[in-house]
């Protein structure tokens, strides 16, 4: 069957794409979003997205966690990182759009609670890279074996998935948002 401009593409079948958005305000050398586009792991989000494709983009201060509820959203239009520093991760102006409207960049989700693997800032909570961002949504839309195939080449990318572990769990076998945050606040009990 053949698909027009206005007729939505079905869902994609295969891996999740992963889209990271660079916005080049952190330090080059630490900057995972950088290699995961250097290596062919990531791609540029398109400038003109088909009609009604949104990915979704993990945004830090979104209300609904993202869940295995996401993945034909996350099949269609990919799984968005904005590449920035920390220190100025509230003036990049890619984050703060009404959930779900698409501005900006697509369908807004956070990660659940998790702790950061990272030389940088290891043991810290939610201060991921992007790339244990992107492994964190691919783990829990249920592509964990490509989850932990990304972070292999990054430093402290395997301690990531064992700090994590338990946590990881859970989230994986929440089956929407809601449940996802039942699991946070038992986990943080």
């Amino acid at each position: 069957m053949n698909y027009s401009a206005g007729t939505p593409s079905p869902p994609r079948e295969g891996p999740i794409r992963l889209l990271v958005h660079r916005v080049g305000n952190d330090h080059p050398k630490a900057c995972t979003g950088r290699r995961l586009l250097d290596r062919g792991l990531a791609q540029a989000p398109p400038r003109s997205p088909p009609r009604g494709v949104r990915p979704i983009l993990l945004d830090p201060y979104a209300k609904t966690p993202i869940s295995r509820a996401d993945a034909d959203a996350a099949r269609r239009g990919g799984l968005l990182a904005i590449d920035c520093s920390w220190n100025q991760l509230a003036r990049t102006g890619h984050f703060g759009g009404a959930e779900g409207s698409g501005t900006p960049g697509g369908i807004h989700r956070r990660l659940p609670w998790l702790v950061a693997g990272n030389p940088q800032h290891y043991g810290r909570l939610s201060e991921l890279n992007t790339a244990e961002a992107l492994a964190a949504g691919l783990y829990l839309l249920g592509e964990t074996d490509r989850a932990a195939d990304l972070l292999a080449g990054f430093p402290g990318g395997g301690s990531f998935f064992s700090i994590n572990a338990r946590a990881l769990a859970e989230y994986a076998s929440a089956a929407d948002g809601d449940a996802v945050e039942d699991a946070e606040r038992r986990l943080l009990a």
